[in-house]
């Protein structure tokens, strides 16, 4: 199935209910020990975006969305608004080094707590947001790289030598719905009360 390059209506995504989830199997062994299995290296975003919509107007726009990637079937980007930058306009992070052979990276989102780092890759930057610097020199794009903007893969002409490569942009999370159906009623709206439509991060 195609990925389609459009977004949920922002109100609807800002008032979206989730986060990241990882899956760990957790078994207890003898004398109440734990022994714990990381079955997922990389995190997986989930969301309600049903928490997002406060009016019959909003639902409409959000039932043509969901009419048009069919369900389940197709997916697009989804912005996370409590977590859709990697640091700020001439405030990079760096997230990789240059070894004066490699040519293509992956954007990366660098998470750090207590000394150890956690690597998010990020696949769906933000056209016209993004910041690339090498050794803390800005870089332009076309002439000294080039990015994909549906995978997150960073081209450069010619290859970093061994400094950092840092980046600053605005980011999008992969996402499709996790229903086939709507099921909701007028009466939804009348009780105050919020259906509930899920959506969850695709790995591809």
């Amino acid at each position: 199935m195609a990925f389609h390059d459009v977004r949920l209506p922002v109100d609807v995504e800002r008032g979206a209910n989730g986060g990241p989830r990882f899956k760990t199997t957790v078994m207890i062994l003898g004398g109440g020990y734990e022994k714990r299995n990381i079955e997922w290296e990389q995190a997986k975003g989930s969301w309600d975006v049903g928490y997002g919509i406060d009016s019959k107007e909003a639902y409409s726009e959000v039932v043509d969305f969901f009419y048009v990637r069919q369900g389940r079937a197709h997916t697009f980007r989804f912005r996370d608004w409590a977590d859709y930058e990697i640091g700020t306009p001439g405030n990079p992070v760096s997230f990789a080094t240059g070894d004066s052979s490699t040519k293509i990276f992956q954007l990366k989102k660098r998470y750090t707590s207590g000394g150890i780092d956690y690597d998010r890759e990020i696949t769906k930057p933000v056209s016209g947001t993004v910041e690339l610097y090498v050794n803390g020199v800005l870089q332009t794009e076309t002439a000294h790289y080039t990015i994909d903007y549906e995978t997150g893969l960073i081209t450069f002409v010619s290859a970093p030598g061994a400094f950092a490569i840092a980046a600053a942009c605005e980011f999008d999370v992969h996402v499709r719905f996790d229903t086939d159906e709507l099921n909701v009623t007028v009466q939804t709206f009348d009780t105050g009360s919020l259906p509930e439509i899920p959506v969850v991060e695709v790995r591809e």
